[in-house]
């Protein structure tokens, strides 16, 4: 070969050698400067990912909220249904709170002791006062009595004849009849010279009467104060009319009528 030829050929040689390593320098920069770009665009995507999450935060989306709002809607009624059982096992006294103020009272009432027996135990002594004072007025009008019977000369009354006498029942008067007593009857059995006792009146068709000297006697008029069912009475016809004398009370009369 021609010595020219080798010069040109060393030449290339030269230059191909420098320019291969400055091809690499050229392209490991660019291989740097690709992979700093994700570098790059993962950093610039953190802060907006993080914005985004901020804004989430801020403003959730309606399916969370919704999904938040069940979630808190049964933690509710887990709790309502945990405190039911406490309700429904207090005892009955605060249960007796939520009732009407009339099932309150009756049963306060039932509750109460029975009044009834105490208002007794006081009315008692009451009674038993007025029976002292109505038996000391009764013992007062007998000692009176009788003193006007000794004074006046009349039966003295012995306090169980005074008690039988005042325990009667009214009597129950009927009209006047038209009834009359034979002579012969009224000679022997009626007058002033044939005194009797008449005794405990009956009822007859609702009215009081006694019976004596074969006839029925009704009253036409009450029965006298102060005259008793076993003084000495007789009978006697005055004014038209049959009347009953005592002869402890001169002047005193009331009308009886026959009955047949």
């Amino acid at each position: 070969m021609k010595p020219t030829g080798m010069i040109r050929m060393a030449a290339l040689v030269v230059v191909f050698a420098m320019a291969a390593p400055l091809q690499a320098r050229q392209e490991k920069p660019d291989k740097q400067e690709e992979k700093a770009k994700p570098a790059q665009q993962q950093a610039k995507e953190k802060p907006q990912r993080q914005d985004k999450a901020h804004e989430e935060q801020q403003h959730p989306k309606p399916q969370d909220n919704s999904a938040r709002q069940q979630q808190e809607a049964k933690a509710r009624q887990d709790s309502q249904r945990q405190q039911q059982p406490s309700k429904s096992a207090r005892p009955p006294q605060q249960e007796a709170k939520g009732q009407d103020p009339q099932r309150q009272q009756q049963q306060s009432k039932a509750v109460r002791p029975p009044q009834p027996q105490g208002n007794g135990h006081q009315e008692q002594p009451r009674a038993q006062q007025q029976d002292r004072a109505q038996r000391n007025q009764q013992v007062q009008a007998n000692s009176h009595e009788q003193q006007q019977d000794r004074s006046s000369g009349r039966p003295q009354r012995t306090q169980q004849a005074i008690a039988r006498q005042r325990a009667q029942p009214a009597l129950r008067l009927s009209a006047r009849g038209g009834g009359r007593i034979s002579e012969e009857r009224f000679h022997s059995n009626f007058g002033r010279e044939h005194h009797f006792r008449v005794g405990n009146p009956v009822l007859v068709g609702g009215y009081s009467r006694f019976q004596y000297g074969g006839y029925w006697f009704g009253f036409v008029e009450p029965w006298p104060t102060g005259w008793y069912y076993t003084d000495d009475v007789y009978i006697d016809y005055v004014d038209d009319g049959y009347y009953m004398y005592d002869p402890y009370y001169p002047g005193t009369r009331f009308a009886i009528s026959v009955v047949l």
